[in-house]
């Protein structure tokens, strides 16, 4: 059997992998799905699907899971009503899906396709808000991801594109003559 956990994965953190730890024990195989794979260079969306996809397999590549997963990006449709056709024209085929999100639980279920809800994993300090939060303020982010995955994000500059991304042109110079 196949299952298939969807995220954003901004950034990819330690909740995520020790959900699919447990989905690992259900499932043969895991799809997991990259989720407004078209967003990035935002507060909320820092990285690129492609980055997203490097930065997840870096991880699974550190664990036992790698040979049992595929990673795939899914752009957003903005269309509800035929979001699901459209995962599944864009994934590898899967019987399952995990999620606990209201909006993919409703139209999983309205297709008719099993959902299971997986167990959060200390929410609290494995969400990727907190961890975007801890970035832009220099706080310790890196303990919250895989090794792989910090190794990543300072390879590629991330926090320093996060803190970027996050400024208000406000508070920006006006502009004029400063010169």
């Amino acid at each position: 059997m196949r299952g298939l956990y969807i995220g954003r994965f901004q950034p990819y953190h330690l909740g995520h992998q020790a959900v699919l730890e447990k989905i690992a024990e259900e499932v043969e195989e895991i799809v997991i799905v990259i989720g407004s794979a078209q967003e990035s260079h935002t507060s909320e969306n820092p990285f690129t699907g492609g980055e997203r996809v490097e930065m997840i397999y870096a991880a699974l590549s550190e664990s036992h899971l790698r040979e049992r997963c595929y990673v795939t990006p899914l752009q957003d449709i903005k269309r509800n009503s035929v979001w699901v056709s459209h995962l599944q024209s864009m994934a590898p085929s899967f019987d399952v899906v995990y999620s606990n999100n209201p909006l993919v639980v409703q139209l999983v279920t309205e297709a008719g396709i099993q959902i299971r809800k997986p167990p959060m994993y200390q929410r609290e300090f494995y969400s990727g808000t907190a961890i975007r939060k801890l970035m832009r303020e220099n706080g310790a982010w890196a303990r919250l991801v895989p090794d792989a995955v910090a190794r990543f994000i300072e390879e590629k500059g991330g926090v320093g594109r996060l803190i970027s991304v996050s400024k208000s042109d406000s508070s920006q110079q006006p502009p004029g003559n400063s010169f």
